[in-house]
This record gives structure tokens, sequence and C-alpha cells, in this order.
């Protein structure tokens, strides 16, 4: 029944997208496109339907020539270094913070606005950082340096369930604790647990390479590099990332985890408001909310689990209920495929947002 539901909602949408976008076709570079980002980020303009006249796929000299898939077809990465921007709209990169800060500033100059996928450029003051169901708005403001900031895949899917609460009750502090999976750490993190889980069950030794403890049956506090004030990295992004999105006043202290899961990130969520809120009203606001999805019933599996989130487009909440502890709290459990909202999608739905609000127009007519 909620497969089917799911179906249903993702034709109403692919319809919706054709109505609103119109006949007018573009130009796409994906840059990194052998990644499990890029991957995703090409099924998902196929699958949406988004109006292109060309994908070109591009990476680095060691994959220029190898094939990935874009809906019925197969193209032939290109090498990024000799490609030419001048007639290309949109470049959605996921290629890292270095090859993104040397390169987006160059795209942006030939006219092509520049959609990226790391962390390079989500700190400055004049590039948008756009979660569209949230600050969908705040995406005019690419024009300052024709690049738009895609934010860290845990803040995605936190912000998009917190902004119907704070629209309702405003909140005041935000306490997380994530259950990342390997994929967030690219393709050579999902090879690791494949072969740490084989070895353990053929009694092989284990050895961390990508992680800095084992990561098969097990969890590893840590996600990025530690910070003087003992936070990591990653925690720090969810605390300025959430501010910069959805409000500088919000509070919000993080514990990031990574666990033994392929695809999906899970956060525990307690939320201090200024006004009353009950978990009825929660639910009930959350139901109606853009990208979200509310399982919640109070029986056994009656909850989303990252196996069920893996390949969906929604923010799933489940387990809402009151926090006791403070006087306006709540705490829920929520649920996303990272590699699709976290990353892939609302890279593709920060495209949309452009077209739809008529900010860029295609440089070469469709045949």
């Amino acid at each position: 029944m909620l497969l089917g539901a799911l179906q249903c909602k993702k034709l109403r949408h692919l319809a919706a997208t054709q109505d609103r976008i119109g006949i007018m076709a573009f130009k796409i570079a994906i840059v990194g496109a052998t990644g499990n980002v890029g991957h995703e980020m090409l099924d998902i303009l196929a699958e949406r339907k988004f109006p292109v006249s060309e994908v070109v796929a591009l990476a680095s000299a060691r994959s220029m020539g190898r094939e990935v898939s874009f809906g019925d077809k197969t193209l032939k990465c290109r090498h990024l270094d000799t490609y030419d921007f001048s007639g290309t709209d949109i470049c959605l990169m996921s290629a890292g913070g270095g090859i993104a800060k040397e390169w987006a500033p160059k795209i942006a100059a030939q006219g092509c606005v520049v959609i990226d996928n790391s962390s390079a450029w989500r700190y400055e003051s004049d590039i948008p950082l756009i979660v569209p169901e949230v600050n969908g708005d705040a995406i005019v403001g690419f024009k300052n340096r024709n690049i738009i900031a895609n934010p860290n895949c845990s803040t995605a899917q936190l912000v998009v369930a917190l902004k119907p609460l704070h629209d309702k009750a405003k909140i005041l502090r935000v306490v997380v604790s994530t259950y990342q999976s390997v994929s967030g750490a690219g393709k050579e993190a999902m090879d690791e647990l494949f072969s740490q889980t084989r070895a353990v069950f053929v009694s092989d030794p284990v050895t961390p390479k990508k992680f800095p403890k084992r990561i098969a049956f097990n969890l590893i506090p840590q996600i990025d590099v530690f910070m003087e004030d003992g936070y990591t990295k990653e925690e720090w992004k969810m605390m300025a990332e959430t501010k910069k999105i959805l409000d500088p006043k919000i509070k919000l202290t993080a514990t990031c985890v990574r666990v033994p899961v392929f695809i999906s990130h899970s956060e525990s969520v307690n939320v201090e408001f200024e006004n009353p809120i009950s978990p009825d009203e929660a639910r009930a606001i959350l139901r109606n909310a853009p990208g979200v999805l509310v399982i919640d019933k109070h029986e056994p599996g009656g909850y989303i689990t990252p196996h069920e989130a893996a390949g969906e487009d929604a923010t799933y909440i489940s387990r809402i209920r009151e926090d006791a502890t403070v006087e306006n709290g709540l705490a829920f459990w929520c649920v996303s495929d990272n590699l699709r909202k976290g990353a892939a999608l609302n890279t593709v739905q920060i495209a949309e947002e452009l077209v739809k609000r008529k900010l860029i127009v295609a440089k070469q007519k469709a045949a």
C-alpha cells in the first residue's frame, strides 16, 4: 500500500514538473559522473524528466571514456580539463571540495550556473545554500557568483523536517544524533563495509582503511576530522548549515555516528519550541509538508528504517512524541536516502527551481 502511494506521488510530481517547466530544454553537465552521487544525478534527471537538450558526463583523466547510463542512453565520460562550458546551461558538481574550489568559479565565469554538492561554497555569505522545500526563495542569490551550494546530506533531511514545525511553534534548540550510512563516505567506504563483513564471517583479518576503526558490526562516533572544541566537522556542518538555511537563532548540537548500513541516514531528533505544539499537531503539520512522509504507528514495525527509505525521495518521519524534559518539546525519528535527498535529488530540485522561477534561459533552443 505504501509503495503504491509513493509511486502515484512520483507520477503526479513528474506530470507537475513537466507542466511548470514547459518545453524549454537545457544542456546539463555532470562533473563526477562516475561516482555514487553522479550516478544518482543521472538517474534522477531521467526519472523526473528534467527538460534536457543534452547531458554531458564529465570526469577526471583516469575515468575518461568510461560509460554511464542516462535513462535509456549510454554516455561516454569526457575530460573535465578540456570541456568548454560556454554552451552549457547548468553544471551539477559532485567531485569533492578541492575540484569544486578550483573549477566552480571557472565554470561560472563561462555563464554556466554551478550547483555544487561539496562543502566548498556552503559557508560563503554571498552564495545561497538551498533546500527548495525550506528556503527556495533564497535561490535568487545565485546571481552574485553564478554558484549555488547543496547542503550536507545529514542537514538536508533535518531541515526538511524542522521547517514546518519552526513555522508553527518557533524552534529554540535542537539536539540531534545521526546514524549515517557508509555511502556518505563514497564507494570505497561501501566496499570496505562489504569486505569487512565478509571477512568477519570467514574469520579473516579485518583491516580498516577508509574508516579509523572497523565498521562491520560496529559504530564509529566520528565523521570527518575533529575540531578544537571536540566536535567533528560533520557535526559543525549541521550546526552552521541549519542556521544558514533555516534560522540563525536556532541553537543546535549534534553527535554524528557512522553505522554499518549501506544507504540512508537516520536521525534521532529532540526539539525545544518557544510555543506549545502537541505530537498530534506536529503529525498533522508534517503530513502536509512538502518532501515529507509520516509513517508513525505506535506498534511493532510502525516506523521507517534505512532499508525501506533507500531509493525513495521522501524524508520519512516516525515516532513523533512529547519530550517532557522541556516545557515545549518533541522527539522524532527521521530517515532519508542520503544519496538522493541528501545529495543528488536536492541538486536536481535546485535546478528545477531555477527553471520554474525562470531565473535562467537556455542558451540554445532545443532541436
